[in-house]
C-alpha cells in the first residue's frame, strides 16, 4: 500500500490525474512478494531465525506466510501480463537488484552471499528501488516528457525519504547484523550517530521540497511535505514511540503511506 500511495503521489507530482494502471498493481504486488522472498529465503536457509523477535509473526502465521505468497505471485503475473512492454523493460533491472537483494548470489557449505551482504549497499539498494520504481514506471506508462530537473529533484527528495527511515531498521538489526558479519552505517558509526544522520536527511528533504514547490504548478504539495517531513522526524526522535511493537513496520513504513495521503488529499482540496 506504501509503494503504491508514493506512485500515486508521483502522478500528481507530475501533473497527472490519479489513476489505475498494470503497473500500479505490478508494484503492489511484487513489493509483497519481495519482502515476503526475505523471509521465505531466511525461512528455508536459517529456520533457527525463527526463534527471533523480528520473525515472531512468521513464526505464528506460518501458512499465512505461504499464502501470502501464493498471492502475490499470481497477482504479480497477472498484473505484468496487463502492463506495457516499456514498463516492463524499465521494470526489469529494479527486479533483479531487488530479487537478488534477498536471494543467495553464490553458495558453499559455509557461506551464504546475498547482495545485501555488501557492507553498507543494503539501505542504499532500498533507497534507489523504492525511488526509481516509484517515479520512472508512471513516467514509462504516460509516454510524455517531463522536465529533467524537475525529475531529477523528485528522485532525489524521495531517495532522502526512504534513506532516512530506512536508517532505523539497521539500528533495529544491529546485533544481528554484527553476528553475521553484515557491515551497515549503525554498525560502523553507531546508533546515536546514525540517527544524526536520518534527521540530516529528513531536514535536507524538507529544505529541498521547500524551494521545490515553492511556486506553481505544484504548490499544494509543499503543505503536504512539510506536515509529512515534520511527523516523520517526530516519529524519528521519540523514543516512547520506538518502544511500540509496530514502529518499524507499522509506523515507520506508515509515513511513506501517510506522505501519499497527504499529497492526494493537497491535490484534492487546493487544487
Amino acid at each position: 500500500m506504501a509503494a503504491v500511495a508514493l506512485t500515486v503521489e508521483t502522478q500528481l507530482q507530475l501533473g497527472m490525474a490519479p489513476q489505475w494502471h498494470p503497473y500500479l498493481f505490478i508494484i503492489f504486488f511484487a513489493t509483497l512478494f519481495d519482502y515476503n522472498l526475505h523471509r521465505l529465503v531466511t525461512l528455508l536457509t536459517n529456520k533457527e531465525a525463527l526463534n527471533d523477535d523480528k520473525h515472531k509473526w512468521l513464526k505464528e502465521y506460518l501458512n499465512l506466510f505461504y499464502a501470502l505468497v501464493v498471492f502475490s505471485v499470481i497477482g504479480f503475473l497477472i498484473a505484468v501480463l496487463l502492463a506495457k512492454k516499456e514498463v516492463l523493460i524499465t521494470l526489469a533491472p529494479f527486479a533483479l537488484i531487488t530479487f537478488f537483494y534477498s536471494l543467495p548470489i553464490f553458495k558453499n557449505q559455509k557461506y551464504l552471499f546475498r547482495l545485501r551482504e555488501i557492507p553498507f549497499l543494503k539501505i542504499f539498494l532500498i533507497s534507489i528501488v523504492w525511488s526509481a520504481t516509484t517515479i520512472l514506471l508512471p513516467i514509462i506508462q504516460s509516454g510524455r516528457h517531463f522536465d529533467s530537473q524537475h525529475v531529477s529533484i523528485m528522485l532525489t527528495e524521495r531517495f532522502l525519504f526512504v534513506f532516512a527511515i530506512t536508517i532505523p531498521f539497521d539500528i533495529r538489526d544491529m546485533h544481528a547484523d554484527i553476528q553475521s558479519g553484515l557491515t551497515t552505517i549503525p554498525n560502523f558509526i553507531g546508533s546515536k550517530k546514525s540517527l544524526g544522520i536520518a534527521n540530516f536527511l529528513m531536514i535536507s528533504f524538507l529544505l529541498i521540497s521547500c524551494f521545490h514547490y515553492s511556486n506553481a504548478p505544484f504548490q499544494f504539495i509543499l503543505p503536504a511535505f512539510i506536515i509529512s517531513g515534520i511527523s516523520t522526524i517526530f516519529f524519528l526522535n521519540i523514543k516512547s514511540i520506538q518502544n511500540l511493537t509496530f514502529y518499524h513496520y507499522g509506523i515507520l513504513d506508515g509515513t511513506i503511506l501517510l506522505q501519499g495521503i497527504l499529497v492526494w488529499l493537497a491535490h484534492t482540496i487546493l487544487v
